[in-house]
């Protein structure tokens, strides 16, 4: 009768998997970040606003690297 319930646990591959990816991401947001400070401090100029076209240019940057990680994931071996 309890072999008919759904577990509530997640796989441990699953666990690893987030973490993994939590980290990755924490690493290259702080790397990014860095080098953006480091550049304008080179520049001698105070960081202002991102502009609205930059910030969109960078959001399908990510899209299209998060759909590349998605279709490793699937495994479907796209090339």
């Amino acid at each position: 009768m309890t072999s008919d319930l759904p577990s509530t646990s997640a796989p441990r591959w699953k666990t690893r998997t987030y973490i993994t990816g939590g980290l990755a991401g924490l690493a290259v947001g702080l790397l990014a970040a860095y080098f953006f400070a480091r550049v304008s401090e080179e520049h001698g100029v105070e960081p202002g606003r991102i502009k609205t076209m930059d910030a969109l240019k960078l959001a399908v940057a990510l899209l299209s690297i998060i759909r590349q990680i998605t279709d490793i994931g699937a495994g479907n071996g796209k090339k």
